[in-house]
C-alpha cells in the first residue's frame, strides 16, 4: 500500500488561498482551468436543476458552453422538458463537481436566452452530425424505436446534402445569471472550506460569507 502521507499534489492544486478571493467569476475561471487539466472527461459537465409547473424539481447533466461576467451558458431544445420548465419558471440552479480536485461550485439565479447571433455562432461551431441530430430529435418526446431516430437523422442528412446546416428555431441558448455562487473545497477531517458570494440584483455587487461546512 502506498504511503498516502507522502503523496504530493501538483502545485496548481495548492497554490494560493481561494478564500481570499473577492470576485466569484475570476475564481470560477481559475478553478475551471484547473479542472480542464485534471478531470479525465467533460470538465464542463454540470447538473442543471429546474422546477415544473407543479413545483416538482428536475435535475439533469448538461454541458457548460460559455462563462463570463454575465453568467453561465448552455444550449438545448426549447421544446424539451427543461425548455418548458424554463419558460414557466425562468430560474435554475447549477452544480459542478470535480472529483479529481475535491471541489464543488453551486450556482443559483435567473435564466435568460442568449442572443440569436450568439446561438447561431455556437451552433455553426458544432460537428455536422450534432447539427443534424438537433434537427432530427424531438427532444423529450416519446420515441418508438432507435431505428426511428436514425431514420430521422438520415432524412435530415439527405435534406441538407452538402449545404450548411442552419440552426433550428427551437435550438436555443440559455444564460444562468447568478445571484449566488458557492465554492466548496474538501479539507482533511471534513473541515472543509465553503465560501458563498451573493448579490441582490443580477448586476449588483457581491457580498462574501464564509459558511460552516
Amino acid at each position: 500500500m502506498p504511503n498516502t502521507a507522502s503523496i504530493q499534489h501538483p502545485t496548481w492544486l495548492t497554490t494560493g488561498d481561494f478564500t481570499e478571493s473577492s470576485e466569484p467569476f475570476q475564481l470560477f475561471t481559475s478553478w475551471f482551468e484547473d479542472a480542464k487539466r485534471s478531470e479525465p472527461s467533460n470538465p464542463n459537465a454540470m447538473a442543471l436543476a429546474t422546477v415544473d409547473r407543479d413545483g416538482l424539481p428536475n435535475v439533469r447533466m448538461v454541458l457548460l458552453k460559455g462563462v463570463d461576467a454575465d453568467g453561465f451558458v448552455f444550449y438545448s431544445n426549447n421544446e424539451s422538458q427543461k425548455g418548458g420548465e424554463l419558460v414557466s419558471n425562468p430560474q435554475a440552479a447549477l452544480a459542478f463537481y470535480w472529483k479529481s480536485l475535491d471541489r464543488q461550485v453551486r450556482v443559483r439565479g435567473s435564466v435568460m436566452p442568449v442572443s440569436e447571433a450568439e446561438a447561431d455562432a455556437y451552433f455553426a461551431s458544432r460537428p455536422r452530425g450534432a447539427q443534424l441530430g438537433a434537427w432530427a430529435s424531438k427532444q423529450s418526446s416519446a420515441l418508438e424505436s432507435r431505428f426511428a431516430f436514425e431514420k430521422a437523422v438520415a432524412v435530415m442528412t439527405a435534406k441538407f446534402g452538402v449545404s450548411a446546416v442552419p440552426r433550428p428555431p427551437y435550438w436555443v441558448g440559455y444564460r444562468v445569471v447568478p445571484l449566488a455562487i458557492e465554492f466548496w473545497h474538501e479539507r482533511p477531517l471534513r473541515l472543509h472550506d465553503r465560501i458563498q458570494f451573493k448579490r441582490d440584483t443580477p448586476h449588483g455587487g457581491w457580498t462574501k460569507t464564509r459558511l460552516y461546512p
